[in-house]
C-alpha cells in the first residue's frame, strides 16, 4: 500500500501543480528542504508528498506554544519495528520531519497555536493563509547513525533554507485574552539539537524522542478516514513486530480533563523532561528521574533535595514538597525563563502556563510536606 497516491495528490496533479518526490541523502547536508522532497508548498497549501505519512502525540513537548505538524517517511521494503518502551527502531532511509507554525488571524496577527484555530484544509495539509510557517526540523537515519539538521522557511513560504548555525525570529503572540507576548524564537544550532535528543549521556547518540508507541497509540483523522495510528503504519508498511493494540501502553493526553491527574502529569514530564532526566540522560547525575516508568519516591523528585542546583534552586529546599507546590523546586524552575534557572533548558523562552499548572495540581494533591 505504500506505493498508493492518495485522491489529494491526483488532484494537484490534475491541476498541473507538480508535487516533490522523497529522496534520501546518504550523505551530505542539502542546502534547500525542497531537496528531501518531503513536503512543499502550492497555491497557498502545504501539502505532503506521497508516502510521506502524518503523525501526532498523545501529549507533545512544548515550544513556546507553536503548532506541530509531523511526518515519517522510509523507503520501499524497509520498515521500523516495535520496541517495548523505547522510540520505534527506524531502517537506515528514514526521514521524520517536525514543521513548526503558529496560526494567523484575518488581520494576520500571530496566535498561540494550541489548537483553538482550524489551520488544516486537510489532516495532511495547512492552509499558508491561516498559519505562518517558521521551521522544519528534519531527522536522518543514515548508516552511522541519526542526523539532525534544522530548516528556516522563507518570507514567501516557498522552501526552506538549512541553517545549521541556528536562526532568531522576532514574534509577537496574541493570547486568547486580547494581550501580546513578545518572544525571541530560537531554532536550535546542529550542535543544540544533541541538548535534546542525545537521550543516552553514554553514547552522546542522536535519536528520535516522541514517536514511541505509547505516544503513539492514538487516533488520526486522516483523509481516508480516522484510524489509529499504529494500526495504520502496520497497513502502509511502516511497522513491524508490534503485538496486538490492546496490548501497547498509551500515553495520557496532558490536557485532558477525562483522564487521570497523575496520568497526566507523567505524561507531561515524560515527553517534555525523560530525554535528560533518566537514568542513562544527560541529566543522569541529578537523580531526578521523569521518564514515565519511574518509581513514585525520591528519584521521581519527592522530598529530594538538588544535588547540584545552584540558582535553580531558587532556595527552594526540595524538588517536590508533596502538597505545596510553591515550595517546590519544580514549579520555581518551570515559571522561571531566566537561561540560568529554567527547565527545561531549551525549546522555550516562554512559560508554559498550562503546563505549570498541571503540575502544580498534581504536587498539591500528593499529601502534606515531606517527614
Amino acid at each position: 500500500m505504500r506505493g498508493f497516491l492518495p485522491l489529494l495528490a491526483m488532484l494537484v496533479t490534475a491541476c498541473g501543480n507538480q508535487t516533490l518526490s522523497p529522496v534520501f541523502h546518504e550523505e551530505g547536508r542539502p542546502a534547500l528542504l525542497s531537496d528531501w522532497g518531503m513536503l512543499s508548498t502550492s497555491d497557498g497549501v502545504l501539502r505532503l508528498s506521497d508516502g510521506v505519512e502524518p503523525f501526532d502525540l498523545n501529549s507533545p513537548l512544548f515550544t513556546d506554544y507553536a503548532g506541530k505538524l509531523r511526518t515519517v517517511w522510509m523507503p520501499e521494503s524497509v520498515t521500523a519495528r516495535y520496541q517495548e518502551g523505547e522510540v520505534l527502531d527506524f531502517p537506515v532511509g528514514t526521514v521524520i520531519t517536525k514543521t513548526f507554525y503558529y496560526p494567523v488571524d484575518d488581520a494576520g496577527h500571530v496566535l498561540r497555536g494550541d489548537g483553538d484555530v482550524v489551520v488544516s484544509m486537510q489532516p495532511e495539509t495547512l492552509d499558508l493563509d491561516r498559519v505562518q510557517l517558521i521551521e522544519t526540523r528534519l531527522l536522518i537515519r543514515r548508516e552511522d547513525g541519526w542526523v539532525a539538521l534544522p530548516y528556516v522557511w522563507n518570507e514567501d513560504e516557498s522552501d526552506a533554507r538549512l541553517m545549521r548555525a541556528g536562526h532568531s525570529l522576532a514574534l509577537s503572540l496574541a493570547d486568547p485574552d486580547g494581550s501580546y507576548r513578545d518572544i525571541d524564537y530560537l531554532v536550535p544550532n546542529v550542535n543544540q539539537c544533541a541538548g535534546c535528543h542525545a537521550v543516552n549521556n553514554t553514547t552522546r547518540e542522536i535519536s528520535p524522542i516522541g514517536p514511541a508507541a505509547r505516544h503513539l497509540n492514538r487516533d488520526f483523522a486522516y483523509t481516508g478516514g480516522v484510524d489509529n495510528q499504529l494500526v495504520h503504519f502496520i497497513a502502509e508498511g511502516y511497522l513491524a513486530d508490534a503485538p496486538d493494540l490492546s496490548e501497547i501502553p498509551r500515553a495520557a493526553v496532558w490536557n485532558s480533563p477525562d483522564l487521570p491527574l497523575n496520568a497526566r502529569a507523567r505524561a507531561y514530564l515524560d515527553i517534555n523532561c525523560a530525554h535528560c532526566h533518566n537514568p542513562a540522560g544527560p541529566a543522569d547525575t541529578s537523580g531526578l528521574h521523569l521518564n514515565i516508568d519511574a518509581p513514585h519516591g525520591p528519584n521521581l523528585g519527592v522530598c529530594k533535595p538538588p544535588i547540584a542546583a545552584g540558582p535553580g534552586s531558587g532556595g527552594r529546599q526540595v524538588d517536590i514538597v508533596p502538597g505545596h507546590p510553591d515550595e517546590s523546586i519544580f514549579i520555581y524552575r518551570m515559571e522561571s525563563t531566566r537561561p540560568d534557572v529554567m527547565m527545561p533548558e531549551l525549546g522555550r523562552s516562554l512559560t508554559h502556563d498550562e503546563g505549570v499548572n498541571l503540575i502544580e495540581a498534581w504536587i498539591a494533591a500528593m499529601g502534606d510536606g515531606c517527614s
